[in-house]
């Protein structure tokens, strides 16, 4: 459903293009191929672990690397950016940092923190990685210097979402992997890749968020966080559809999350009574 979307927002680049499928019956490899896209196959555990595949095993030839998700697109500015782009003029920085507009049900979310959103999409070849330390938010990360595109986007749009039953299921499953990564956390102090920085790079400023998050008390955070983003990040300005985003994403997605880390830690508990 997405894949050609992507292919073609790109194909005037004129680069290699690596696919990693993980053993889909659709006809994922039959349109990359159309676009002259190379496969690999790894069976898939969970985002950060795939991206962990890609970048280790594909002949990647070129000092750089743009990772991209089949869900994304590539403007037209953004790649005249990338048309432009030249190794030499950047050789003290190691990533790039690329804007992105999130949409959900074909509206664009403007606000609720989530524009403008940087992520690093753009590495240097062998020296950014995937950031395994987390089980279902995928990051890349970089040391040394990093450059921030802000004008420029990437549009990511879930076709599939505009399914409810498809975003409940799909973020039903993200909430384990959230909730048993956050119990490992409590239990043995698992420390984080990048290092938390308030005035840092955009992901520092995520990795002190998260110790913010991790350090509030369950069932409570949840609401201050769909209240932030409604009232102080004006996330009401998006209108019905994006304030049932919102809803979904920062409070619903939240507090199952909670209620799973609760049911995780008694299950340990009731596992070590019986013994």
């Amino acid at each position: 459903m997405h894949l050609p979307r992507l292919l073609r927002s790109v194909a005037d680049l004129n680069a290699p293009v690596f696919i990693l499928d993980s053993g889909s019956t659709d006809l994922t490899v039959a349109i990359g191929e159309e676009f002259g896209a190379k496969f690999l196959q790894n069976k898939f555990e969970n985002h950060p672990k795939q991206w962990d595949y890609a970048l280790k095993n594909f002949p990647v030839q070129t000092p750089w690397v743009i990772c991209l998700d089949a869900d994304q697109i590539v403007t037209p500015e953004l790649k005249q950016h990338l048309a432009n782009f030249r190794d030499e003029d950047h050789k003290d920085i190691n990533g790039i940092y690329f804007n992105r507009k999130n949409y959900f049900k074909g509206k664009w979310i403007k606000h609720g923190s989530y524009y403008p959103f940087y992520l690093l999409k753009m590495i240097r070849y062998g020296i950014g990685y995937s950031d395994t330390n987390e089980n279902m938010d995928h990051r890349f990360a970089v040391p040394g210097k990093t450059e921030i595109w802000k004008d420029g986007y990437l549009l990511e749009e879930n076709l599939k979402e505009n399914n409810i039953s498809f975003w409940i299921d799909k973020h039903n499953r993200y909430s384990d992997l959230v909730a048993h990564e956050e119990v490992e956390r409590m239990q043995t102090a698992k420390g984080q890749t990048e290092k938390p920085k308030f005035w840092g790079s955009p992901n520092e400023r995520k990795a002190w968020q998260k110790q913010l998050w991790w350090k509030l008390p369950r069932y409570v955070r949840p609401t201050l966080y769909f209240t932030q983003r409604m009232i102080f990040q004006l996330g009401i300005l998006d209108g019905r559809t994006g304030i049932i985003f919102h809803f979904l994403q920062g409070f619903w997605f939240r507090l199952i999350v909670d209620i799973k880390i609760d049911e995780i830690i008694k299950q340990q508990n009731d596992t070590k009574s019986a013994k």
